[in-house]
Parts: C-alpha cells; structure tokens; sequence
C-alpha cells in the first residue's frame, strides 16, 4: 500500500512540475480558445450589422415567391406552399440548430383572400400585409414571442414569411458549435509543431547544460559553447561573464589568503621566539624585554586579525540596512577615541564640522572609513605634528576629509596605496597594510568615491571621501 502511494505521489510530483514544454502547449491551447472567441466575436459583430436586412430570410422569401410567379390556381399554389413549410419545419429540426418555427402566409392579390396559412397562424390575428414593391423585413410580435416577417408580392400573389427571431445566446450557441469542430481538427497538426519547435530549440540548452554538469568543480574556465544561435548568445555571454568574475573573486581571495599567512607568520615567529626567552632565561632583564615585544607582536597579531575581519565584512554581499544618525556628532565620538593617542604623540587633532548634520548611512562602512584614515593619519605623523578632519554636505553628497602635515606619501605610489598588505618604504610606523585597502572597499560599498590629495601646509598627505545620500534624515 505504501509502495502506491509512493508511486502516486511521485507520479504526481512529475506532473506538478513546470516545464517549459507544457508552458508552450498550454499557451497554444489558450491562444485556440483566443481564436475561437474572436472567430465569433467577429461573426457576432457581422450579424449584429446585417440583422436589419437577414440576407438568409430574404433570399429565401424571394426564392419562395419566384417559384409561385408561374402558378395562377390558388389550389396549386396552396399545395406547393403547404409542402415548403412541411420541409422547412422538418428540416430545421433535423439540423436542430435553428430555433422555433418558420411559417407562411399566401395572399391572392386579386382577391386579397388568405389561400394558405401554416397551422401556427390560422388562429392568430396578425398585422395586414402592406406589400411594397421591394420585398421588405419587419419585426412583430405575435403570441408573446418575436418574429422577423418577410413580406414580398408578385403579379399574382403576396408571400408573407415569420421566422422566429433569433437572440443573441441562440446565435453564440451555434455558431460556437459551429467553429469548434474546425479548431478541434487544426488543434493536433499546431501542437505537433509546436511541440517539436520546442523540443529542437531546447536541444542546444539541453547541450549546454551537459557540457556545464561534466565540468570539474574547480573549472572556472570560460564555456567555449560557440553558440550559433542569436537567442543563446546572451546566454552564453552572461555565463562567460560569471565564471570570469568568479576566477577574479577565487585569485582574490586566494592572493589575500597567501598574503594574509605570509604577514601573521612574522608576529607569530616573534610570539614564539620571546615566549621560549622568557621561559629559558635565567637574566631578569631579557625577560622583560622578551615580554614587552612578546606584547607587541600579539597587539600587531590582534591588529591585523581585527583588520581581516574587517576587510571580510566588507568583501560580504550582504549589506546591513541604513540609519539615520547626526554624522557630525558621531565624527566627534571618533576623535575622542583617537585623541589619547594623538596627546601620547603630541599631535594636534582638529575638526572642522557642522553642529549637526543628520544623515542616512551604511554605519559599519562609515566607521571603517573614518577610523582608518584617522588612525593613518595619527599612526605616521610625527611628534608635534598636525591632523585635520572636515566634514561637510553639498546637495545630495557628503565629504570626509583627514589630512595631515607628516611625511606623505610619493606620487608614484598614489596608485597602489590601497592595495591590500602594499606599504610604502621609509615608514617607521608599523602597520598591516590593510587599512587604506579597506577604506576603499568601505567607500565602494557605499557607491563613493576617494582620492589621494595635498596634506597640511605644503605637507604630508590628505584622503578625500565622497558619499552620495540617497536619503536625508
């Protein structure tokens, strides 16, 4: 039992599924029943324009009264009438399509006597006959219910036809059956088609989905599909395009992972060469040396690992939402934390910023930028030295500045500044190299932009940030 119900789930789980080939063969079948409803919409629309004529009654009326024009015995013509209605009403019945009855009246002219009636209208009393001399269609009431007269005379007689009126429904219902046995046989032949258009057209997607599912994990390489299609090649270029960004993204990553182990090893060395002095050495004095540059290689490790993380963050597709905060206020908790180390190297630490100025930002992109730059700054400026920070907003970007009158930094090396782990030669500071790397990430994530400019009275050097503000507070 449950072996069948495990066969009829998964039964239906293949027919649940979405394919692209029952998509097609369910849009032909929509677009036949679109056709049919505008095939009758049309004939609709037609019969509603020519109604007022009924070419059908008016034809047949004629043929009717042309076939008496030789008959002058009125007990002939009364004959001849009388077996056209029996035919009439037997075969609209038969056909079953046509509503109601279609009756007959013969006037002699002469005598203007009745000579026949159908048995429908012997009892009833019916408007008079004002023949004209073109046949003429009129509508009447007769019993409760609507007919369409046709009235036409000859030299010897006047022919009166009521065919009962035809409603709307009535003609949609037939003509509906009408037009359905035509798309019902013209339905196979489409889908046929259709099903083997969709089925050769899939074929170079089938082929390309092939080539990609026999490829090693590790191949990044570009397709080489050569698609011949021109539908295809949009395809083929966006999966070329992807696989190239990811062998960029890979070499990235594995360059940063290369170079990360190459900087943490030096710190670590030092790590564990000062802790076995301290654990050897029998001299007091190189024990505490040992220590204060064992302290100082895991602050640099803690550093750098800190930067790492950072750096991780901002490489994350995933973006925290922005927030509304007073950006000046927040800048003047930033130099707060700095300033201890600016006072220990007798550095002057300004801003010039507005009181306030509320904004909505990326807040774990703005710390990394501004705490970077400023630690930069603070880091390489010597003893006595100057660093001044500005922050101001013009229209819908804001601008972050931290300039400095230290060292600077060469022309030559402007272009690889924030590249990660590239220090410039001649610094006694030491660093990770990362901080300028993960300002310019910082600020590309937040769709800015930074430069390198001029530093402090003729000196040292300034980053200049700009970050569009989509959204004020």
């Amino acid at each position: 039992m449950s072996t069948a119900k495990h066969s009829l789930r998964a039964a239906w789980a293949w027919l649940a599924e979405p394919t692209l080939m029952r998509r097609s063969v369910a849009s032909v079948l929509v677009a036949f029943v679109v056709v049919w409803a505008v095939l009758l919409g049309y004939n609709f629309v037609n019969y509603k324009h020519t109604i007022t004529r009924d070419p059908g009654l008016m034809k047949y009326g004629d043929a009717v009264l042309d076939s008496l024009a030789p008959v002058t015995d009125p007990a002939h013509a009364a004959t001849a009438i009388a077996a056209t209605d029996h035919w009439t009403n037997v075969r609209r019945r038969q056909v079953g399509l046509l509503p109601g009855v279609q009756m007959h009246e013969l006037l002699d002219v002469a005598s203007g006597q009745r000579v026949f009636a159908s048995p429908g209208l012997q009892n009833v009393v019916l408007p008079p006959a004002t023949p004209q001399a073109e046949p003429v269609i009129r509508e009447a009431a007769l019993q409760g219910r609507s007919f369409r007269i046709y009235t036409g005379r000859n030299a010897r007689w006047v022919l009166r036809v009521f065919e009962t009126k035809r409603t709307d429904s009535n003609f949609l219902q037939y003509n509906g059956r009408a037009l359905l046995p035509y798309l019902l046989l013209a339905s196979p032949f489409v889908l046929l088609a259709v099903w083997l258009s969709v089925r050769n057209g899939l074929r170079p997607l089938q082929q390309l989905a092939s080539r990609i599912a026999q490829r090693d994990q590790d191949d990044l390489q570009s397709v080489g599909f050569h698609a011949r299609h021109r539908e295809l090649k949009p395809l083929e270029q966006s999966l070329d395009s992807l696989l190239a960004r990811m062998r960029q993204k890979v070499e990235r990553e594995r360059a940063f992972v290369q170079d990360a182990a190459h900087e943490i090893r030096t710190p670590l060395a030092v790590i564990t060469a000062q802790a076995h002095v301290m654990a050897r050495s029998q001299i007091a004095e190189e024990r505490t040396e040992a220590q204060a540059h064992l302290e100082q290689a895991i602050a640099r490790t803690s550093h750098l690992a800190q930067q790492l993380l950072d750096l991780a963050a901002l490489d994350d597709a995933q973006r925290p939402a922005p927030r509304d905060l007073d950006v000046a206020q927040w800048l003047r908790g930033a130099l707060a934390q700095a300033a201890p180390q600016a006072m220990a190297q007798q550095i002057e630490l300004s801003l010039d910023a507005p009181d306030t100025l509320p904004a909505r930002l990326d807040l774990p992109a703005l710390e990394s930028i501004a705490h970077n730059l400023i630690d930069n700054a603070v880091r390489y400026t010597p003893a006595g030295g100057n660093v001044a920070v500005a922050l101001r907003h013009e229209g819908a970007v804001l601008h972050l500045s931290v300039q400095d009158d230290g060292p600077g930094i060469p022309a030559a090396e402007h272009q690889r500044v924030f590249e990660r782990f590239y220090r410039g030669l001649g610094h006694a500071a030491n660093g990770s190299g990362l901080g300028l790397a993960i300002v310019r990430q910082a600020v590309l994530r937040m769709g800015g932009q930074v430069r390198i400019g001029a530093g402090l009275n003729g000196r040292g050097v300034g980053f200049f940030v700009s970050i569009p503000l989509p959204h004020s507070a």
